[in-house]
């Protein structure tokens, strides 16, 4: 058996999935204070109910998003190595890191992952945001609805997109299964992806969800972009 290894620069740790000492000191983990709107980090205390300046010029669709570390070269290695290595135990690493954010969370609230288009979970074989979403769900107890939310259109890659071309992107590309509004009346919806970056999947997929009556609609991922991106 080969020994465990830490999941961004591979030297032998004491258990799987875990992080050697350098590497878990050099992430950027993420908490409070934040906007109260998108979750963005503040440097310092801005009051109850503070918001960022982009969400004072627009408020998101969702309520907050809850990223364990900010997005960087080396962060970016564990959904890298889910999505493309097929590294199927990060799901469980990011999962146990993302319960320090149910304490504002009731206990009937539902898991909802960000959907594939069939032809990229064809080719790829899993959905990343799924695993994560099971293994949060295994370690927590809250259910788990995969089949609510589909991607009905596939996109071309976004990553090299602006905000704005993002989001026409994304337009009218999700769609809410037809005995969902039941499951979702009042409830708080867990939107779990790997990383967010402009916002606009999880903004898309948060409007749809409280169009059929989620009453709040938190992002839970890994890591989230903080810089470099034109939100206009």
């Amino acid at each position: 058996m080969l020994p465990p290894r830490c999941p961004i620069c591979g030297v032998i740790v004491d258990a799987d999935n875990r992080f050697c000492l350098p590497c878990w000191q050099n992430l950027d983990f993420l908490n409070e204070p934040w906007c109260a709107s998108c979750g963005r980090p503040f440097a310092f205390a801005q009051g109850e109910g503070a918001q960022c300046v982009s969400c004072l010029k627009k408020k998101p669709n969702h309520d907050g998003v809850r990223a364990v570390v900010g997005y960087d070269e080396k962060s970016s290695l564990l959904p890298l190595r889910l999505k493309y290595g097929a590294r199927l135990g990060v799901a469980e690493l990011i999962g146990r890191h993302m319960l320090r954010f149910l304490d504002e969370i009731p206990s009937d609230a539902l898991i909802i992952p960000v959907p594939l288009h069939r032809w990229r979970l064809w080719s790829r074989g899993f959905n990343q945001s799924v695993l994560i979403g099971k293994a949060l769900s295994r370690q927590s107890g809250l259910a788990i609805k995969g089949e609510i939310l589909t991607r009905k259109k596939a996109t071309p890659p976004l990553r090299h997109m602006s905000a704005k071309q993002r989001r026409a992107v994304v337009n009218k590309v999700f769609e809410i299964s037809i005995d969902a509004k039941p499951q979702l009346s009042g409830k708080t919806i867990i939107l779990v992806d790997d990383v967010y970056t402009t916002g606009a999947t999880a903004d898309a997929c948060a409007k749809l969800l409280k169009q059929s009556g989620a009453a709040k609609v938190l992002v839970f991922c890994w890591s989230r972009v903080l810089t470099g991106y034109d939100q206009s």
